[in-house]
C-alpha cells in the first residue's frame, strides 16, 4: 500500500500555528476564564496544558527597554528552565488591565522564537474573548501610558518578531517599542 505524500508549505504550517495558538486560548479561557483577575491569570500561568514551560510572574522595569511593557525573560540556558513574565511595575496591582498584558506573552513561552506580534495578539484576544483590534488596540493604549514611553518609531517594528523571548513591547504598531 502506497502512503500518499503530503505537500505542505509554509503557509500551511503557518496556518496550523495560528489554529493551535487559538486552541490554546480556547482551552485556557474554558479553565480559567472568561473573567480574568490575579487568581485566573496566577492558575493559568501555572497551568501546563496551557503554558508549555514553568512560568511566574515579576514587576520590574530594570530588564526592560524603555517604553516595553513587558518580557518573557527565560530562567536559564534552556526554556524547559521556564520563564519570567516580567511586567513594567507601573501595572503592578491592576489586575483590570494584567491579564492583556500577560497573556501577550504566553505565546513566547509556548512557541519561543517561532511566534510573531501576531499570534500574541489572536491569543490575548481569544483567551479575553475579544476581537484582535480591539485587544490590540488596548494594549497599545496600555504601553503608550508607561512613563517614558519613547515617541512612535516605525523602524521597531522587526524587534518582536526578530526574537520574541529577547524582547517585549507588545508588538505591531504602536510605540510602546515592541513594534
Amino acid at each position: 500500500m502506497k502512503r500518499e505524500q503530503l505537500n505542505l508549505t509554509e503557509e500551511d504550517g503557518y496556518a496550523a500555528l495560528k489554529a493551535h495558538v487559538a486552541e490554546r486560548a480556547h482551552v485556557a479561557r474554558e479553565h480559567h476564564g472568561p473573567r480574568f483577575g490575579e487568581a485566573q491569570v496566577r492558575a493559568l500561568l501555572a497551568d501546563p496544558e496551557v503554558v508549555r514551560f514553568p512560568t511566574d510572574l515579576a514587576f520590574d522595569d530594570a530588564p526592560l527597554l524603555p517604553g516595553e511593557f513587558g518580557w518573557a525573560r527565560p530562567r536559564g540556558e534552556r526554556p524547559s528552565d521556564g520563564f519570567t513574565i516580567v511586567i513594567h511595575p507601573v501595572f503592578e496591582g491592576r489586575w483590570d488591565v494584567l491579564p492583556l498584558l500577560v497573556a501577550y506573552h504566553v505565546v513566547a513561552v509556548n512557541y519561543l522564537d517561532v511566534v510573531t506580534h501576531e499570534e500574541a495578539e489572536l491569543f490575548g484576544a481569544t483567551l479575553l474573548g475579544m476581537e484582535v483590534e480591539d485587544y490590540y488596540a488596548r494594549v497599545c493604549e496600555l504601553a503608550d501610558s508607561i512613563p517614558g514611553a519613547p515617541e512612535h518609531d516605525p523602524t521597531l517594528a522587526a524587534r518582536f518578531d526578530a526574537a520574541v523571548p529577547a524582547s517585549g513591547g507588545c508588538g505591531g504598531d504602536c510605540r510602546c517599542g515592541g513594534g
